[in-house]
């Protein structure tokens, strides 16, 4: 096997920062807009781009939850596995409100599919926007495409590409692993 690093600690800061930039541009105050991670791996991308985003536009109050979208998947009771759910952490309704979904990594399309199909659950959104930290072009099973993408990459299907944080690693930093 074989990496190629795409991403190191300098670049997620910049790619961070920037995608904040992004979403202030073109929601202005927040008032009517909520992100929400999607877990598991979303979940530490969403929470570094709320409190950025906070930091810069000094409004600790831009609404912020995490989705498990685990019984939504297409895939759901096909493996052996016991899936067990994550915390849901959405303590507001999406009813009229602009949502911003938060992924780390956009393959097949499938994950965003599910979220859209579990956030009905908690009402009608007025819109629905994606961000992804890597967007890995020219692999999608579901025309789905991101708003807002920190990186965009040409990948193989034999290709992974990795992310770790320094929450659950020893630090930030993008992979892609050939087999």
């Amino acid at each position: 096997m074989s990496s190629r690093t795409i991403l190191e600690k300098k670049q997620f800061l910049v790619a961070i920062d920037r995608l904040c930039y992004e979403l202030i541009e073109r929601h202005a105050d927040f008032s009517n807009t909520a992100l929400i991670g999607l877990q598991p791996r979303g979940i530490y991308f969403s929470r570094r781009i709320h409190k950025r985003l906070s930091e810069i536009t000094a409004n600790n109050k831009i609404l912020y939850g995490e989705l498990d979208i685990a019984f939504y998947r297409d895939d759901f009771r096909r493996g052996k596995e016991q899936i067990i759910p994550s915390k849901l952490n959405i303590n507001f309704t999406v009813e009229n409100k602009k949502i911003v979904l938060i992924d780390d990594v956009l393959y097949t399309g499938r994950t965003i599919r599910s979220a859209l199909d579990a956030l009905t659950d908690f009402g009608r959104p007025s819109k629905v926007e994606l961000m992804v930290l890597i967007d890995r072009r020219y692999s999608r099973d579901l025309p789905i495409q991101p708003d807002y993408t920190g990186i965009s990459v040409d990948t193989r299907a034999n290709d992974k590409v990795k992310v770790e944080w320094k929450e659950n690693a020893k630090q930030d930093l993008a992979l892609i692993v050939t087999s």
